[in-house]
């Protein structure tokens, strides 16, 4: 396959099925995760997952695609400056 006919998706959503699967697609990279909360830059701005026995069951890197199993409590967007906020936390006050 040539790289001139590769087509990258910018395509984004996320499908949960009873609570305990999770499908998200237009990922563009895992900032975070453990098995309470994910965070997740997406085509559409980040998004916070938290839950219970979080895990990923699959993760493909080229097509963008992220499946999470466990207990998903809520999914929530974040603005851009709020992930800065939150990166910067008590730490980062701390050593300003």
């Amino acid at each position: 396959m040539d790289k001139d006919n590769i087509i990258t998706s910018s395509n984004h959503s996320i499908t949960l099925n009873e609570r305990k699967n999770l499908v998200i697609t237009g990922v563009k990279k895992i900032d975070s995760f453990d098995d309470e909360e994910f965070l997740l830059e997406t085509n559409m701005g980040y998004v916070v997952i938290k839950g219970e026995e979080l895990e990923i069951i699959k993760l493909d890197t080229f097509q963008g695609n992220v499946s999470i199993k466990g207990r998903v409590n809520s999914f929530t967007y974040m603005e851009s400056s709020t992930k800065k906020e939150k990166e910067d936390g008590i730490f980062g006050k701390l050593f300003k």
